[in-house]
């Protein structure tokens, strides 16, 4: 057993003591190392960080009272600091609350009862009852208040915003398939210090001096998303998917060149070549479709289309295309067409990474992504690519595309891809995917038109149109209700861009609740009563107190 002890000068001769009555523990001595004053926090800090750390078993922390030891050890998270008087509170502290510090007052407590609190509490085992494990995760959740809670004095405006925040992603359905939840490590990274340093460059060839800490941030995110993807090369300094797919333009093709690439109307993106967007305004795009009947792609017609458009690269990849994408059949259609192969997998990045859908890196030149949607770690960006083509685009991104990267948001996205890296990620995967089959199929069941007939991945697509209504009236009705969806067009859509004919829904955040699919089909159901009658207020209101004792079970990581 290794306990971590550490007192100020009041707790000092205690601390002494309590070393001296134990001889079956390993004892790390933090301080301090003598009765001349000292300030009690130093010593919670270093006790509290190796509990934290997970480097000891047990703290013991004492000063003339016990609080103040309490206090400062209880800011570290997942610490559980408790000041106890005697072994029955000791037991207590234990058994239904997990404490993993023990704090004891050298006024209150001998040394013999301090012995007896100290044998008492690390020998005692923790309660593992539903009742008192449910108490324990709430204690360190905090209702995620404690993650910005110090803004409620700095700011409170701003506090207040992001309290509603928590309290929407709380007791809301959230179908957005562009969106998910991230933990709270990714959280915690992403507003770290780290956000203080300018580090234009790369690791060991930055601009500014002082970037160590930084460089191996961003050197642990690089490599784990090459061990992650199976990627020779990684770069992830991009901002968002958007300036991933500006990286791989500048470092491979000039403005005016070809790209042929999925139509935004057809579930492609904006940075895919929409005239609005930069893509469209320096590029020539020249956008295919998939088939009007099956509303799925034609390999052959993309084929045909390729040989003869000669592209300089075929770019793949959708933001609202709910079957899978045969990548391997793509790579023969470049190799045909003798352009780059390009696939932006943002929104299937977490399914890839899970081995739920076939992966584009081992056939793609580049592959780019977001880090967020199904990823669900920090809004950032991420390109891969063949070593043939690293140094063209770690150029194109900086100094080409921008300067500083967000040494934070990297930081948070090295945490993402760790989390990735462990076994139980394949499940929640594969979850996604089971959950979006089944709401899909609660939603046809019940008449509806799904797009293409159903969905391999973790988006679906409503015709609604069909039933009489745009997507814009359909989303908020649902939203109404408590289910938040977002409109969007659907192959040949007649609608204008800003109504459409169709609903986009996506299961990837409910599974990160830890939603399954009898949860999915329940809320595929509720979805077909509110569009049955998107004017009935009193079934939105029924749907939305429903859905708000569903979420309640649970929670948002």
């Amino acid at each position: 057993m290794k306990i971590a002890i550490g007192a100020d000068h009041g707790g000092f001769e205690l601390k002494k003591s309590i070393v001296a009555s134990f001889t079956d523990a390993e004892f790390v001595d933090v301080g301090c190392t003598g009765p001349e004053a000292s300030d009690f926090p130093d010593y919670a800090d270093a006790v509290a960080e190796k509990v934290a750390l997970g480097e000891v078993d047990f703290g013991v922390l004492s000063c003339r009272t016990g609080m103040g030891m309490a206090m400062a050890a209880n800011r570290f998270q997942n610490v559980r600091a408790a000041l106890c008087l005697d072994a029955a509170t000791a037991v207590l502290a234990r058994q239904h609350n997990g404490a993993n510090v023990l704090c004891l007052g050298a006024d209150k407590v001998t040394p013999a009862q301090a012995a007896e609190i100290v044998k008492t509490f690390v020998s005692t085992s923790v309660d593992e009852s539903e009742r008192h494990a449910r108490r324990r995760a709430k204690i360190e959740r905090a209702g995620r208040l404690s993650d910005f809670s110090g803004l409620a004095h700095d700011d409170p405006e701003v506090y207040a915003a992001i309290k509603a925040q928590v309290e929407q992603e709380d007791t809301e359905i959230n179908l957005i398939a562009s969106e998910n939840t991230s933990s709270r490590a990714v959280r915690l990274a992403a507003g770290s210090v780290l956000m203080n340093k300018y580090a234009e460059g790369y690791p060991g060839k930055r601009w500014y001096s002082g970037c160590l800490p930084v460089d191996a941030a961003e050197e642990l995110a690089r490599k784990r998303a090459c061990e992650l993807f199976g990627a020779e090369h990684a770069n992830v300094q991009p901002h968002c998917g958007s300036s991933a797919n500006m990286a791989v333009y500048l470092a491979t093709i000039k403005p005016g060149d070809t790209i042929l690439s999925l139509s935004l109307d057809q579930g492609g993106h904006l940075s895919h070549g929409s005239p609005v967007n930069f893509s469209g305004k320096l590029y020539n795009i020249v956008p295919y479709t998939v088939d009007r009947a099956t509303e799925r792609l034609d390999y052959d017609a993309l084929e045909r289309q390729a040989l003869e458009v000669k592209p300089k690269i075929l770019l793949s990849g959708a933001s609202a295309y709910p079957r899978a994408i045969n990548f391997k059949r793509i790579r023969e259609i470049c190799d045909k067409a003798g352009c780059i192969m390009m696939v932006d997998m943002a929104h299937i990045a977490g399914l890839v990474a899970g081995g739920a859908h076939e992966s584009p890196v081992p056939y793609a030149d580049f592959v780019t992504s977001t880090t967020h949607k199904t990823l669900r770690g920090p809004r950032g960006g991420l390109v891969l690519c063949k070593e043939k083509w690293a140094k063209a685009l770690d150029s194109a991104v900086f100094p080409g595309m921008q300067g500083g990267p967000l040494e934070n948001i990297i930081a948070a996205k090295a945490v993402c891809f760790r989390e990735w890296m462990r076994p139980e990620m394949k499940d929640y995967a594969a979850q996604i995917v089971k959950n979006c089959k089944a709401m899909c199929k609660a939603v046809a069941d019940r008449g509806f038109r799904i797009v293409s007939g159903g969905t391999d991945n973790h988006l679906f697509l409503v015709d609604v149109k069909a039933r009489g209504m745009t997507g814009k009236d359909a989303a908020a009705a649902l939203d109404a209700a408590g289910i938040v969806v977002n409109k969007n067009t659907i192959p040949y859509d007649t609608e204008s861009p800003f109504k459409c004919s169709g609903i986009r829904v996506g299961t990837a955040s409910i599974t990160t609740r830890g939603m399954k699919e009898a949860e999915a089909s329940l809320i595929g159901g509720w979805i077909a009563d509110i569009l049955c009658d998107i004017s009935n207020t009193a079934v939105q209101a029924d749907v939305k107190a429903k859905a708000k004792e569903l979420t309640s079970r649970f929670l948002v990581p």
